[in-house]
């Protein structure tokens, strides 16, 4: 019988080593390198009639032209906007990871899920975190069917995968990969080692057994996904479901998707019979008073692969402070200060003695460059304390020379708020449409110069 290797790896940061060390040289942490066993020549059970044995599989090279082009079959979750993120729906084999703050409605929406897809197909509901008459008490308030799923309570990973070899389910919820943890590696659960074999093991008993697998992460503090990076690069595809405490809507959003387009956006409400999909998002972001007030503007921006209209806002103010605050929320901090510099350059707009805050009504995160424009805008408006137009939308990147540079989609964002009953947008001049939309007069601008003297 062969000795069994031994490697020693950082628990913060996963770095290895060849021994042990108290201090480790990636990270520069204090005693957190542990020992723990490699796994022998051991891989995920297969089921009955599959080639290859031991991590050994029978392969054959092949050109490209030989390759099966048929569209990869999916099935839908049951939720349009969850089949949105990911790409059409589930592949068969995948490895999905959903990650969010506690409480944010990831087991809710994966319980929802699953008692769905049991009246059609066989499922399997893996729960590390709470008993399973936690799991049947939620089920009986959100009123869901549960005379199908089949639910198991355990945390080892070679134990769950002998057990749905034997179900043979066609999706298989694991919540979460954080609990799970592997009888080879000598550290607790939740560290990098376990995180990052089990979700390995997981992943290549999915891709074996063609089992869709959806496993729940913890984020960090700052919004990020816990464990090791590793572990974003073996799954298939990576979604994180957003919401605040003190609003009911819960975006999805897609980081990462091998099988789809990324950065989907797919908008929940939080109800008391669970989450329920919400079809038109822009109609509940712009849910705006009857008053317009200064430094409030529509944008149209994009994600994945549809427009979105949102309300941006903004506050400037008379600072009594040394340095005036500059904050944000739904935007980038580093952009805001550089927008601000290309208002006094190139607008003649000084703010250095002024408090800026801006916000993304809704608690959408803004990514893209086409509120650029739109932002400026609603500081104009705030400082000169101007109400801008109710039926005005406004989107455009703002180069630093001053210059308005067009964005992808114009012309869909234009329809999508023409729909919604816009009647003026102001938009970079080669987004213009060459036809009319109907109902909507289009201006095109090409400098900032031009757009604030359209504006304002």
């Amino acid at each position: 019988m062969g000795k069994k290797k031994t490697a020693f790896v950082c628990s913060d940061c996963g770095a290895e080593f060849a021994r042990w060390q108290g201090q480790c040289s990636e990270c520069k942490a204090w005693n957190t390198v542990t020992e723990f066993r490699v796994p022998s020549v051991k891989t995920a059970p297969r089921s009955a009639g599959t080639t290859g044995y031991a991590g050994v599989v029978e392969a054959k090279i092949q050109t490209l032209d030989e390759v099966n082009l048929e569209s990869l079959p999916r099935f839908s979750t049951g939720f349009k906007e969850f089949d949105r993120v990911l790409g059409g729906g589930v592949v068969p084999g995948s490895a999905i990871l959903i990650g969010g703050e506690p409480g944010a409605g990831k087991s809710t929406l994966l319980l929802q899920t699953m008692c769905l897809l049991a009246q059609s197909m066989p499922t399997l509901y893996v729960t590390g975190e709470e008993s399973l008459q936690q799991v049947a008490m939620r089920a009986k308030r959100l009123g869901l069917p549960t005379d199908k799923l089949k639910t198991l309570a355990e945390t080892n990973v070679e134990t769950i995968c002998q057990l749905a070899l034997r179900e043979k389910p066609a999706i298989m919820v694991i919540d979460s990969i954080q609990v799970m943890h592997m009888a080879d590696v000598q550290s607790a659960p939740g560290s990098v080692s376990q995180v990052r074999e089990s979700a390995a093991y997981l992943t290549r008993f999915a891709k074996q057994n063609q089992v869709a697998i959806v496993m729940v992460g913890h984020v960090t503090k700052d919004g990020t996904l816990a464990g090791p990076k590793v572990l974003e690069h073996c799954i298939d595809c990576s979604i994180l479901l957003e919401g605040s405490s003190d609003s009911r809507f819960r975006t999805l959003r897609g980081n990462k998707n091998r099988f789809g387009a990324v950065n989907e956006l797919g908008v929940f409400a939080m109800t008391g019979q669970g989450l329920k999909e919400v079809n038109n998002p822009s109609a509940i972001f712009l849910n705006r008073g009857e008053e317009q007030t200064p430094g409030s503007l529509v944008m149209v921006i994009w994600e994945g692969t549809r427009p979105l209209l949102v309300e941006v806002q903004a506050l400037v103010d008379y600072s009594q402070l040394a340095n005036p605050r500059r904050v944000t929320v739904g935007l980038e901090q580093n952009r805001l200060a550089m927008l601000l510099a290309v208002l006094h350059r190139h607008g003649g707009l000084q703010v250095a003695d002024q408090d800026v805050f801006v916000n993304v009504v809704g608690g959408v995160k803004v990514n893209e460059t086409s509120a650029d424009l739109a932002l400026i805008t609603a500081l104009v408006s705030s400082f000169k304390n101007y109400a801008l137009d109710k039926q005005l939308v406004v989107f455009g990147e703002v180069g630093l020379g001053g210059e308005i540079r067009p964005v992808p989609s114009g012309q869909e964002r234009l329809r999508e708020a023409a729909k919604h009953g816009f009647k003026r947008a102001i938009v970079p001049v080669a987004n213009k449409p060459k036809e009319d939309i109907e109902g909507m007069e289009v201006i095109g601008v090409s400098s900032l110069n031009d757009a604030l003297e359209a504006l304002f």
